[in-house]
């Protein structure tokens, strides 16, 4: 009815209009306008059409870290929303809690250590995992000391004290124990690893007068360091080298079955990585302020300073095949993986969908 009311005043204008115009003229600019009118009445199609409702995402990361700026730099800024992916977030508070929530589909995406990938790849679950964009390019932990160090440390002093390590078989003890190593120090004799407290738990066990050493990751370290409770001694991943230490990964099932949520999640995290390489300290306070409530401006302006000059956020999400085997380097020296059980690169990492990203950008 509507339109056919539009092309009822259409042709009363031609009927204002006709003496000025000659008959020709006329004719041409009522099909015009009848032409306008029956597409306006058509339904819309292609760009015009209803956009595609968000695809919903469980994302479980496996502790809220200041390490995974860019992860959070992606959800604060809109990439993942821009991409059509709309996600909800979970703190695991362990890697063994975000892999079980992987393999037991309550959630689709996770950020974890690789060593859980090469856990369940050896393990006898039908379920396998595979990683598909990196995030952070190596440990992030700060070793700690109740006392300010003599410079250079040397790590010999370490011989013999407590120290609040992590849970057994995870990125952060492995890679500190390589740390111990490389300075002629051995995790199981020289010295006595806390590896017992929970993540939770662990900011108040120093508090509380726990250990004489710890392994703290920002903002925890920045925290304890500018409210004088502990002294930065060095950076656990400037003395292993870089390695990836935490990727986005997700079964083989999701990765064959939503091929392009993966790829939109990979490009959301190039974008990410992009902004936070040449972002202000200022602006990445600001965008990271929600994620950490509690933890004021100069705490954070200070941990990402740290790592900024440690390098410790990669700068795309491709992994190369050296920082895997590096990192299965650890997990041997570790004990936690025999030299004979290695997995192959291609069974723990598709680059796929980085270089797609990194190919459209």
């Amino acid at each position: 009815m509507k339109a056919i009311l539009e092309i009822r005043a259409v042709f009363l204008q031609l009927g204002q209009i006709r003496l000025a115009l000659p008959l020709r003229r006329i004719g041409c600019h009522a099909a015009l306008l009848l032409a306008a009118i029956g597409l306006a009445a058509l339904p819309a199609t292609g760009a015009m059409a209803q956009a595609k409702p968000p695809v919903k995402v469980r994302y479980s990361e496996v502790v809220r870290s200041l390490l995974y700026a860019p992860a959070y730099v992606a959800i604060s800024r809109g990439y993942f929303r821009d991409v059509g992916i709309e996600l909800s977030l979970s703190t695991a508070n362990g890697g063994d809690k975000a892999m079980a929530a992987l393999l037991g589909n309550v959630a689709d995406i996770a950020l974890i250590g690789p060593e859980t990938t090469v856990y369940v790849r050896n393990s006898e679950s039908p379920t396998k995992v595979k990683i598909f964009a990196g995030l952070t390019a190596t440990d992030g932990f700060v070793l700690m000391g109740r006392t300010k160090p003599a410079l250079p440390f040397d790590w010999k002093v370490l011989k013999g004290s407590n120290i609040l390590g992590f849970r057994p078989g995870s990125t952060p003890i492995l890679y500190f124990e390589a740390a111990l190593r490389k300075h002629g120090i051995d995790p199981a004799r020289d010295v006595k690893l806390a590896n017992n407290i929970g993540v939770p738990a662990r900011f108040g066990s120093w508090l509380a007068g726990q250990n004489q050493y710890a392994i703290f990751i920002e903002p925890d370290a920045a925290q304890l360091e500018l409210d004088g409770k502990a002294f930065a001694i060095a950076s656990i991943g400037e003395e292993v080298g870089f390695a990836d230490y935490t990727a986005f990964m997700a079964t083989e099932s999701y990765i064959h079955d939503h091929p392009d949520v993966v790829q939109n999640w990979t490009d959301a995290v190039l974008r990410a990585q992009k902004w936070t390489a040449t972002a202000s300290t200022a602006d990445m306070v600001k965008t990271l302020a929600e994620f950490f409530p509690g933890v004021n401006a100069q705490t954070l302006g200070f941990a990402i300073e740290r790592y900024r000059r440690t390098h410790m956020w990669k700068v795309n999400p491709e992994i190369a095949p050296a920082a895997m085997e590096r990192f299965q380097d650890i997990l041997v020296q570790g004990g936690v993986l025999e030299a004979a059980k290695r997995v192959r690169f291609d069974d723990l990492v598709t680059n796929e969908f980085a270089r797609k990203a990194m190919a459209a950008k």
